[in-house]
C-alpha cells in the first residue's frame, strides 16, 4: 500500500455530534457482551449512509474466564465512537490486561480508536489478516493535517505500534473465556484487510461488515427479516454489488458453518431465518452476474473519500443493470487488472493525491491501461485531494495523449463530497451506463434483419402496450438546508393498489434519479396531470438533465401540507408516504398510502398515456 502522506480527509457529516453518540452493553451469555455504540443520526456522508436511518457499529467482548487469561475485543468501533467506547470498557478490562484485539476491517478511523487503546491499555496485541496488518502499518503514523498550515503544526506523539498477530490463513484458538474463536480472512477490493470470527460453542458469526445495514437501534437481534430487509439490501446495493463475485466466494464459505446468529458490525443481529439473508445476498448478486455490459472500476484510497467516489459512480451505474467490477490497485493481482481492463465496456480510474503524487499502484495501474486499453472504449476519471491535485491531472494527460475518449469530465473533489456530490457522483455513473446501453442496442439493431428491434413487433408486447396509465408527476423533497434533495419525474405506471388504507403503485425505473427519494419512510407528492394540459410539464420533465441538476429549479411551485412539490397546473394532487417496496425485473413498484391530496379542477379529466408497444413508455 503506497499511503504514506495523507491529503484525504474524514467525512463526518456536519450535523452529528459527539454528543449523540452513546455506547450500551448487551450481554450475550457469560464473559460475552456486545458492545454497541449508537448514533440516531447519519454519521458520514458515504453513499451507504443514504437511506438516513443512523447507525450502530457492533463490538464484541470475550473475558476470561478467571483472572490471569486475556480479554479479546472483537471489530472495535471508529474514532467516531471513542469517547464512549472507553469509557464503557475501562470498567471491563484492567488497564494492565493483556488485551487481543481482532481487527476486522482496517482504516484511518479505526486506526485512530486503536491508537487509543494502545495507549490505554499498554499490553494490547493487534490481530489482523496479512493484508490487514500491512494497512495497519503503513496507517499507524500517518497523520491527517487539514491545511496546509496545519501540516506545518508540530505532531503530536503517536504510541509505538502493538504487536500484530498475523492471520494468512483459516485458524482457530480457545479463549481464556472458554469460547472456541475461528478467525476467517476475507478479503475484498472495498476491504482487502477483512476478518471475518466465527465463536463455535455460541453459533455467533461476527461478519464484519457482510450482511450489515446502517440503522440505529438498541435491541441486539432484528424483529424479523422483513423489518431490516431494504436496509440490508441498500447497503449491499452501495458497498457489496461492485464486487458481487468476491462476496459471493466469502458468502459460500459461510454457509459451511453451524451458525445461529450473524451480528455484522452495524445493525442489529439475525437470530432467525439468517439463511434466508445468505440467500439474499446471492439473488442479489445474480443481476450483477448476468449483466452482458461492465464498467471496470480501479482505484486506490488513503482515507476512503476516492473509494466513496467510487462508491457512489458504482451504485449509479449499477442502477442501470450494468455489472460493475471493483478493483482496488493496491491489492489486486496484475492478471486480474489487464483481465478486467480487456474485456470491460467502460474503465474509470481513480486516485488521492499523495504527496503531490499519485500513490505507486495506481501509476502502474495507468500503465497498464495505456498497453493494454481498448481505446473506443470510453473511460472516466475521478480522485480526492486536499490542496494539490496533480494525480487526477496525471491520470487526464496520460489518457488523453493515449487516445481515449472520455465518458465525462475529471472528478475533482476536494477532501470529503457532500451530499450534493454523491448525488452527482451517482447520476453520473447512471448516465455512463445508460450510454452503453443505448449503444448496444443501436449496435443489435444495426445488424439485425430490417433494422427492427424484434422485441416491439411481438404481438404479446404490442398487447401489453394496450394497458394504460394515467400521465402523473412525481415530486419529491427531502431533508434542509444545503442538504436538501429534489427531484420530479413523468410516472405513466400508476394504479390505485388499496381502499384501505387509500394507497396507490407506482412503478419507478431503477435508473431513474427519483429512486433514491422513494424509499420506505419517505414522503412525495403525485401530481395527477389533466387532459389537454400536459404538454408543459411533459415536455419540462422527460429532457435531459445533467447529473445533478435540479429539476425543478425555476418552477413556480405550491407546497403540499408536508412540504412537498406540487404543480399548480397539475388536475390534482396526493402526498403520501412510502409504506413497501417490491423489485420488479428493471422497476422498482412502490406502494405508498396517501395522507392527503385535493382535486383542483373538477371538471377536468385525467391525461392517458396511449403507447403502441410495452417495450418501451
Amino acid at each position: 500500500m503506497a499511503c504514506t502522506t495523507a491529503t484525504e480527509m474524514p467525512n463526518e457529516a456536519p450535523n452529528e455530534t459527539p454528543t449523540d453518540r452513546r455506547v450500551i452493553l448487551l450481554p450475550i451469555e457469560a464473559n460475552l457482551v456486545c458492545l454497541r455504540g449508537l448514533s440516531p443520526r447519519r454519521l458520514r456522508f458515504e453513499v451507504e449512509y443514504g437511506l438516513e436511518r443512523g447507525t450502530t457499529s457492533n463490538s464484541f467482548l470475550f473475558q476470561p474466564a478467571a483472572s490471569g487469561g486475556a480479554p479479546v475485543l472483537v471489530h472495535p468501533p471508529g474514532a467516531s465512537f471513542a469517547a464512549p467506547f472507553l469509557e464503557q470498557l475501562a470498567p471491563l478490562v484492567p488497564a494492565d490486561a493483556p488485551l487481543k484485539v481482532v481487527v476486522g476491517h482496517v482504516n484511518p478511523n479505526r486506526v485512530a480508536l486503536l491508537r487509543q487503546l494502545a495507549t490505554g491499555w499498554p499490553s494490547t496485541v493487534l490481530v489482523a489478516s496479512n493484508p490487514g496488518a500491512r494497512v495497519l502499518e503503513e496507517l499507524w503514523s500517518q497523520q491527517r493535517p487539514s491545511s496546509p498550515q496545519a501540516s506545518a503544526d508540530p505532531a503530536e506523539p503517536i504510541v509505538a505500534l502493538p504487536p500484530i498477530e498475523v492471520v494468512k490463513q483459516e485458524t482457530s484458538r480457545t479463549l481464556a473465556s472458554g469460547h472456541v474463536l475461528t478467525l476467517i480472512p476475507a478479503p475484498t477490493p472495498r476491504w482487502p484487510g477483512g476478518l471475518i470470527a466465527f465463536e463455535e460453542t455460541t453459533g455467533l458469526l461476527m461478519s464484519g461488515k457482510f450482511f450489515a445495514a446502517h440503522l440505529c437501534t438498541e435491541a441486539f437481534a432484528e424483529a424479523n427479516r422483513s423489518s431490516t430487509e431494504e436496509d440490508r439490501r441498500y447497503y449491499y446495493d452501495c458497498l457489496m454489488a461492485a464486487m458481487a463475485r468476491q462476496v459471493e466466494s466469502v458468502v459460500d464459505r459461510l454457509d459451511e458453518l453451524p451458525i445461529r446468529t450473524v451480528a455484522p458490525v452495524h445493525g442489529p443481529a439475525i437470530a432467525q431465518s439468517w439463511r434466508s439473508l445468505l440467500a439474499d445476498y446471492r439473488r442479489w448478486g445474480e443481476s450483477q452476474e448476468k449483466a452482458t455490459l461492465s464498467v471496470a472500476l480501479l482505484y486506490a484510497s488513503a482515507y476512503g473519500n476516492t473509494a466513496a467516489i467510487a462508491d457512489a459512480l458504482s451504485q449509479g451505474v449499477a442502477r442501470s443493470g450494468v455489472r460493475v467490477e471493483s478493483i482496488n490497485c493496491e491489492f489486486a493481482p496484475s492478471e486480474q487488472l489487464v483481465e478486467a481492463i480487456r474485456t470491460c465496456d467502460a474503465l474509470l480510474i481513480g486516485s488521492p493525491t499523495l504527496g503531490g503524487h499519485a500513490p505507486t499502484p495506481i501509476v502502474s495501474a495507468l500503465g497498464t491501461v495505456l498497453a493494454e486499453g481498448d481505446r473506443a472504449k470510453p473511460v472516466g476519471v475521478f480522485g480526492s485531494f486536499g490542496w494539490s491535485g496533480e494525480a487526477i491531472d496525471l491520470l487526464e494527460s496520460k489518457l488523453r495523449d493515449g487516445g481515449f475518449q472520455f465518458a465525462f469530465e475529471p472528478i475533482r473533489v476536494k477532501f470529503s463530497p457532500d451530499l450534493a456530490t454523491l448525488r452527482t457522483l451517482e447520476e453520473t455513473g447512471t448516465a455512463l451506463g445508460r450510454r452503453l446501453r443505448s449503444e448496444r442496442r443501436q449496435s443489435q439493431r444495426r445488424g439485425s434483419v430490417g433494422g427492427l428491434d424484434e422485441s416491439r413487433t411481438n404481438p404479446a408486447i404490442q398487447a401489453l402496450g394496450r394497458v394504460v396509465g394515467s400521465l402523473c408527476v412525481v415530486t419529491a423533497r427531502k431533508g434542509e438546508g444545503p442538504d436538501a434533495a429534489a427531484g420530479a419525474m413523468v410516472a405513466s405506471w400508476v394504479s390505485q393498489a388499496s381502499f384501505s388504507p387509500p394507497g396507490f403503485t407506482v412503478a419507478v425505473a431503477k435508473d431513474r434519479a427519483m429512486e433514491s427519494l422513494l424509499h420506505v419512510g419517505d414522503v412525495f407528492a403525485l401530481n395527477v396531470l389533466a387532459a389537454g394540459r400536459e404538454s408543459g410539464p411533459m415536455k419540462r420533465f422527460l429532457r435531459p438533465f445533467s447529473p445533478g441538476a435540479d429539476r425543478l429549479a425555476g418552477l413556480e411551485l405550491e407546497a403540499s401540507p408536508g412540504g412537498q412539490p406540487l404543480l399548480p397546473e397539475a388536475l390534482a394532487w396526493l402526498e403520501a408516504r412510502v409504506s413497501q417496496r417490491m423489485e420488479c425485473g428493471d422497476h422498482w413498484l412502490i406502494y405508498a398510502e396517501a395522507r392527503c391530496g385535493h382535486l383542483l379542477d373538477p371538471s377536468g379529466t385525467t391525461a392517458v398515456h396511449q403507447r403502441r408497444s410495452g417495450a418501451s413508455y
